[in-house]
């Protein structure tokens, strides 16, 4: 039997835990959005952002050279394939929270927007000398509709 270190298997248990260390700050933001406390997310966010990048750059490189994981022990793959799936749910888990802070947020600008307009355009009589005073020019209260 070879007893000589495997490559691919370094990799894979540096890419696990890459990965759930990954899947476990993006966990955090999602709960955190969960709990309408989107500025508890914003806490972890430089790290999530670095490790994210790297994730993404290990990933390619692994597309480029399958070879050594092809050799790596096969419950050492198993267990990158299963912390690659709880990743993907994870990310499926925040996309969904901030969808949903997504529009409660639309929602409350469209509010505000509404509420602003109705308050400008309520009747004002009639001003000096018998004429209506001119409406003021509409003002946006966002810039961005996409947000």
């Amino acid at each position: 039997m070879d007893q000589s270190p495997n490559p691919g298997a370094s990799r894979i248990e540096q890419l696990i835990a890459l990965t759930e260390r990954l899947t476990g700050l993006i966990a955090e933001q999602a709960q955190a959005f969960e709990a309408r406390r989107p500025q508890d997310a914003a806490l972890n966010m430089e790290e999530t952002s670095r490790l994210a990048n790297v994730y993404r750059l290990e990933a390619q490189r692994v597309r480029a050279e399958i070879k050594p994981f092809a050799g790596a022990p096969l419950n050492l793959r198993a267990r990158l394939v299963q912390a690659t799936e709880a990743f993907d749910a994870v990310i499926a888990r925040q996309g969904r929270a901030l969808e949903a802070a997504k529009t409660v947020t639309e929602g409350l600008v469209h509010a505000i927007a509404e509420e602003v307009s109705a308050q400008r355009s309520a009747g004002t009589g009639y001003g000096p000398k018998g004429i209506r005073p001119r409406p003021e020019a509409a003002t946006a209260v966002t810039l961005n509709r996409r947000a």
